[in-house]
């Protein structure tokens, strides 16, 4: 279970006890959409319900604690994926755009460049460490 978000360990969990999702939420007293959005990670449960989830998928309150973690990792990864990719765009553009209107000198192309570059190292490096 280490690898998975905390919708995907509570979906595979009640699956694993033969619960169907308006089973899982009649024992937490919720609605089924509420089941169905947490195993899609579209929300979260409820703070005060983790303990008592926990006991009906029989397993600690660490394991989805846990499992939230990775998730809210997971998204702050993809937010500085899109910065790095965004930023290494943004010089690229800003460069084309600037020589085209020939408002642009040599050093700052080469700063923006330069800024470019080292954020797509950045991303591919990082990405690459992940991967391996």
């Amino acid at each position: 279970m280490a690898n998975k978000t905390l919708g995907e360990m509570i979906s595979s969990l009640r699956k694993e006890k033969n619960m169907t999702q308006n089973d899982l939420a009649e024992k937490m007293n919720v609605t089924d959409k509420a089941v169905s959005k947490w195993e899609r990670n579209l929300s979260c449960p409820d703070v005060n319900s983790i303990p008592k989830l926990a006991e009906i998928l029989g397993v600690s309150v660490e394991e989805l604690l846990n499992a939230q973690a990775k998730q809210e990792n997971s998204k702050v990864d993809d937010i500085i994926n899109i910065a790095l990719i965004g930023v290494s765009l943004a010089m690229g553009i800003c460069i084309v755009v600037t020589s085209i209107l020939k408002q642009i000198d040599m050093n700052n192309a080469i700063i923006m460049l330069g800024i470019g570059i080292s954020c797509l190292s950045i991303y591919l490096l990082k990405n690459n460490k992940d991967k391996g």
